[in-house]
């Protein structure tokens, strides 16, 4: 087992790490719109998303994977009107590549944000 951190995201703001891998798995922390310097990224759903997703990819990079060696993804919402805005931002940074997902509805999200995202992906 390796602790993958990178200071092009941010870094975790509580008692975990950025991703863990293990063999050829890397598990990554919930993602939410933070800039790699720990500011808030409060724009709309599809701002935050975008940083949401940058923040994933530059951990997966880190761990020496990527975006398209994703295998699952589960996505929080704090509001399911917001899946088709969150769907294209998706879709933008996944291209053809379509990882198994779930996404779900709560209640709250840290620092009032409207989506996290973590994944499971591989280094090959």
């Amino acid at each position: 087992m390796r602790y993958i951190s990178t200071n092009k995201a941010p870094q975790a703001i509580g008692p975990y790490s950025q991703a863990i891998g293990f063999e050829n798995l890397i598990f990554t922390s919930g993602s939410i719109a933070l800039r790699a310097d720990g500011s808030l990224n409060d724009g709309d759903v599809q701002t935050q998303a975008t940083q949401v997703l940058t923040n994933l990819n530059e951990v997966l990079v880190a761990a020496g994977s990527s975006l398209q060696q994703v295998l699952k993804t589960t996505i929080f919402l704090a509001d399911m009107d917001d899946f088709k805005s969150v769907n294209e931002v998706y879709a933008s940074f996944f291209g053809s590549h379509k990882p198994a997902r779930s996404t779900v509805a709560v209640k709250s999200l840290p620092m009032g944000v409207k989506l996290e995202i973590e994944a499971i992906a591989y280094k090959g």
